[in-house]
């Protein structure tokens, strides 16, 4: 059972290096705004302290190369790992290329699931793997369940602006049951 706490405010915090996921951020702090208070954070000025001002979160990032961090995650992940989770509920989003790095498509996403579940954390916004072709991922749940949304812009950024307000709508859902 989730301790629900007084503060409602959602922390959308994402790391970009190319803006790609910054631009996805802020269509996802649009959307979601509409429902929620949400509070957008750029990853590159976060501290640990942030997460303990929050109990809920949507996460942003990409993959890079063979399945590393963005940079601002990377640099931050072992600070990430020292979170206590407990009682904060999280939905993650990740942008990768399927194509082209077929064995690693949105590790981060999985990377940072794995840790936050570790950590106590409940995990929501689970998306399907339907219409994707890749070969891995650390993202993955099961063959049929990413542990949340995946992106690629690279390969089908006409399905980008589908895919974000169906997860907005699927994350109004969850997240009202509990806040």
């Amino acid at each position: 059972m989730i301790e629900i706490k007084k503060d409602k405010k959602i922390a959308l915090i994402y790391g970009s290096d190319t803006g790609t996921t910054e631009g996805i951020a802020k269509e996802l702090e649009k959307l979601l705004s509409a429902y929620f208070d949400i509070e957008i954070l750029d990853m590159y000025k976060v501290k640990i302290e942030d997460f303990d001002r929050y109990s809920y979160f949507v996460l942003g990032l990409s993959t890079w190369y063979d399945g590393e961090l963005q940079n601002d995650w990377y640099s931050f992940f072992d600070q990430f790992c020292e979170i206590n989770f407990t009682n904060k509920v999280i939905a993650i989003f990740g942008l990768g290329d399927q194509y082209g790095y077929s064995e690693y498509f949105v590790d981060g996403v999985g990377i940072l699931a794995t840790q936050v579940e570790k950590s106590g954390g409940k995990i929501i916004g689970k998306w399907p793997t339907d219409g994707y072709e890749f070969d891995e991922s650390k993202a993955l749940i099961n063959e049929k369940l990413f542990y949340g949304l995946a992106i690629d812009e690279d390969n089908q950024g006409e399905l980008t602006t589908e895919r974000i307000e169906t997860w907005v709508d699927q994350l109004k859902d969850e997240f009202s049951s509990i806040i």
